[in-house]
């Protein structure tokens, strides 16, 4: 300790970064010439699962507490007001006043924080403080709450961050008192943006930023969330989009020509299902068909990019929209997942509306079988049966998810009949679920003798891996 104790107090506060702020802190009670020290240490991490254990004795754990409190009070007194460039705090153990926790945000704003992230749980909603929203220091900004909501309330004087890059809050519900194009206004340099539990304020929403590179945008967590009438991007400089919403009636403007990477879902229910799939002469004006049919605009402003990926949702939608499905002629990579209760009725449209694809991904194959499924399945004997498939110039399948059923080898073999250009298939088991790998040794070695035959076959590498594999798949 003597050899450290002569060293320069900047590199003294430089090796303290590399410890816990438990340890730390506790460096100032070595002697005088370590007190001040602590406040050189620029990166704060601050965890209540370090001082509170639910199994404990209700009044252990407040005692816990207390001394949790006690601490990070502690901590902020020893730092004073020196500069900080990170904060992390964790109060999802309970207990915590959002008064308290509020209060130490405020001191760490004051101290110029760049990078800020918090992770709370409390019975009501989060209020963040004012001051957080007019901070000209922050860069980023994370926010996360698994069971309740957040709330940017922000009053009077708006919001304006002119340094923050990159905004992620995950929460149950995100509520905002301003529309997101407002929002999005105040953030003059924002490259990342992630909102888990977006709540709607209109009906009429507009995502618009012309520095947006990457977004992830997910309305679909609370049922009580607004659902929009109209939902518009203009980021024409986003590379990857993760879009997650319930069907909006119309998409007036998709302006996103830089884009590189999509994942959409579109959520409907067992109803709007059942609606999509009903006979045209059942229809009335008011249905879900003609609402629906505007997600075409949607899929024609995002035809540029190279990867995309859709869900099993999603599919259904599309369904209505085949005859309008725009030609991706830059997709290399398509991924498609698929559940127990949704059809393919859209995957041969979009095979054969991908003329330059190389790479096929399936999350799962088993999916419900409609008169609608085409020949992208062999679920329903067709006479053009691979139409879509013997178009389509695949060079690699990849599925995981594989449930070892009969059924799905039987698609396997359908895709290897009538994919021309298919030189890999890898195929990953599913980790949990019902496997008959599981239960039924003689289907385990079925599946494995009807693999190896596939080498001889086909003139395509066919591979089987094991969970534990991590079999690479988009």
């Amino acid at each position: 300790m003597d050899l450290l104790s002569s060293l320069p107090e900047d590199v003294r506060g430089h090796i303290l970064s590399f410890l816990t702020t438990k340890e730390a802190a506790l460096t100032s009670l070595l002697s005088k010439k370590w007190r001040n020290v602590f406040a050189l240490v620029p990166n704060l991490d601050l965890d209540d699962s370090e001082f509170l254990h639910p199994e404990e004795a209700k009044w252990e754990s407040d005692s816990m507490l207390q001394s949790f409190m006690g601490f990070v009070d502690i901590v902020l007194a020893l730092q004073g007001t020196s500069p900080i460039r990170k904060f992390s705090l964790k109060c999802q153990t309970g207990g915590v006043s959002q008064a308290c926790v509020n209060r130490w945000l405020c001191q760490v704003l004051q101290r110029g924080v760049s990078d800020l992230d918090l992770t709370i749980e409390f019975e009501d909603d989060f209020c963040l403080p004012q001051e957080m929203f007019l901070c000209e220091t922050l860069v980023n900004l994370r926010l996360k709450t698994e069971f309740g909501g957040i709330r940017w309330c922000t009053g009077a004087d708006g919001t304006f961050l002119p340094m923050l890059k990159s905004l992620d809050i995950d929460s149950w519900r995100f509520l905002c008192d301003e529309k997101i194009e407002t929002l999005l206004a105040s953030f003059p340099v924002l490259e990342e943006l992630r909102l888990v539990g977006t709540e709607w304020k209109d009906s009429d929403e507009t995502v618009s930023s012309a520095t947006l590179t990457k977004l992830l945008l997910s309305a679909t967590g609370s049922e009580a969330s607004r659902k929009p009438k109209s939902v518009s991007f203009d980021t024409p400089n986003l590379l990857s989009l993760a879009y997650s919403d319930s069907v909006a009636e119309d998409y007036p403007l998709v302006n996103m020509k830089s884009l590189f990477k999509a994942r959409i879902i579109l959520a409907v229910d067992e109803d709007q299902i059942e609606q999509i799939r009903a006979p045209n002469n059942y229809l009335s004006d008011d249905d879900v068909v003609l609402r629906f049919g505007n997600v075409v605009k949607l899929m024609k402003g995002i035809q540029n990019v190279q990867q995309l990926h859709l869900h099993s949702d999603t599919l259904e939608v599309l369904s209505l929209c085949c005859e309008w499905m725009p030609v991706f002629n830059n997709v290399k990579t398509l991924g498609i997942k698929s559940d127990d209760d949704r059809g393919w009725q859209a995957v041969p449209a979009l095979l054969r509306n991908c003329p330059h694809l190389e790479i096929l991904t399936f999350e799962g194959l088993v999916h419900d079988v409609t008169d609608k499924c085409g020949d992208a399945c062999d679920c329903i004997f067709r006479k053009e049966k691979g139409r879509s498939l013997k178009s389509c110039p695949v060079k690699v399948v990849e599925i995981k998810e594989f449930r070892v059923t009969m059924k799905e080898m039987h698609l396997i073999e359908h895709f290897l009949d009538n994919f021309p250009c298919l030189k890999e298939m890898k195929i990953c088991r599913e980790e949990y679920g019902p496997s008959q790998l599981m239960h039924d040794p003689e289907v385990f070695d079925l599946i494995l003798d009807m693999i190896d035959e596939y080498e001889d076959l086909y003139s395509c590498n066919v591979q089987l891996y094991e969970p534990c594999d991590k079999c690479e798949v988009d």
